[in-house]
């Protein structure tokens, strides 16, 4: 193999995708030099390099001269080069080939899971994760008097466990805010915890065919119309319950019947309610559909844990939106890799495969092989056996 695993990877993103975004955005107008796809290259680097600054970026792409033809690049850029282009090209470019990539990974990524194969439906899993930021470098973040901070707002595909949505806001943006930008496909299921619970935005969701599961807020009133369960069924179900709310702004933002589980959770030895508009599942699906939505916690811990996401080489808002979506690229092709490989640790722990790759990027193996069988065991030659033969 002539060329190197970091090479092989980047082969992965489809040119023409690229290309499209580009021709979309016009970002490589005036590039002189340093292109969109130069800087993709440099983004996805400071990624999987684990690196800090762009002098670190610039350092590490100059470090390995003889392949930069292979990456695609004629020069490795300056760090001044790499920090004017995070605050000067669109972010949206970067969006565009995250999702058209998407398009085209999707099916080999994708691994259908018990709860949406037995409701057969597709489920979509919402949240948001904050990210601090030190205010007096990043001032346009404000959160708190003396705090600033940036918040992701996530749709995952539970199929895929990768974003199909994400908007970025201020820390102090509310959840509910936020969740009407998605387009929630009709017939969907939308699974996401009680940050969400605008019975607005619910009543707008059952009008549109969409199923969704959520827990209900304490301070909700209603009055049960009809119950399936008298006392304690079970030790995993207390009640299951239609009911409709009471409450003068709430009943007129959701007039129609809700229904109402309660389930015990033993993870934290807890009872949860969960409100759906679904009356045809079993209590127990319903709370195996809210279990779910763990997948976005790990996806969330995998995100700031093995890519540069919580901390950034660039202070200006459009640069901290370019290091969000090239670290979504880094990890749909983590993912790629991960579904691709036998080897038993990069299939039970995307981190090992992560960390791999950081140590052998320019080592120059076959991606598939290496994937499969990480370990080279050497033999040793008849010189060496002679070297310590004492016969």
């Amino acid at each position: 193999m002539k060329v190197s695993l970091l090479c092989q990877l980047l082969g992965l993103v489809d040119r023409q995708i690229v290309a499209k975004a580009v021709s979309t955005h016009g970002s490589d107008k005036h590039a002189k030099g340093h292109d969109t796809w130069t800087h993709l290259v440099s983004m996805l680097f400071c990624h999987i390099a684990n690196a800090t600054s762009c002098r670190e970026i610039a350092n590490g792409l100059r470090s390995a001269t003889g392949n930069l033809s292979h990456l695609g690049m004629r020069r490795a850029p300056s760090k001044s080069t790499v920090s004017y282009a995070n605050k000067h090209r669109r972010w949206e470019v970067f969006r565009d080939i995250y999702l058209g990539l998407l398009k085209r990974l999707e099916p080999d990524t994708r691994q259908r899971r018990r709860y949406a194969r037995t409701i057969k439906r597709k489920v979509f899993i919402m949240d948001s994760t904050t990210i601090s930021l030190c205010l007096k470098s990043f001032d346009w973040a404000h959160f708190r008097q003396r705090k600033g901070g940036i918040k992701l707002h996530t749709v995952l595909d539970y199929d895929t466990c990768l974003p199909v949505f994400v908007h970025q806001t201020e820390a102090k943006v509310h959840d509910s805010k936020a969740a009407a930008l998605f387009k929630w496909p009709r017939g969907s299921v939308g699974v996401f915890d009680r940050a969400y619970v605008d019975f607005g935005f619910l009543d707008d969701l059952d009008s549109t065919g969409v199923r969704f599961v959520t827990r209900l807020k304490t301070n909700v009133d209603y009055e049960a119309i009809d119950e399936y369960y008298d006392g304690v069924q079970d030790f995993v179900t207390e009640s299951d319950q239609d009911i409709r709310l009471t409450g003068a702004t709430a009943s007129r933002k959701y007039p129609k019947t809700l229904r109402l589980v309660v389930v015990h959770d033993p993870s934290e030895d807890r009872w949860l309610h969960l409100l759906t508009n679904e009356m045809s599942w079993t209590a127990q699906h319903v709370g195996q559909l809210y279990q779910a939505r763990w997948a976005i916690e790990t996806f969330f811990k995998q995100l700031k844990q093995l890519l540069r996401i919580k901390t950034f080489i660039g202070t200006s808002e459009n640069a901290v939106r370019i290091q969000m979506w090239t670290a979504m690229i880094m990890m749909l092709l983590l993912k790629y890799c991960k579904r691709k490989a036998r080897h038993a640790w990069f299939l039970s722990n995307l981190s090992n495969l992560a960390s791999f790759l950081r140590l052998n990027l320019f080592v120059k193996i076959d991606l598939w092989k290496w994937l499969n069988k990480p370990y080279h065991e050497a033999k040793p030659s008849m010189a060496q056996g002679m070297l310590f033969d004492t016969g």
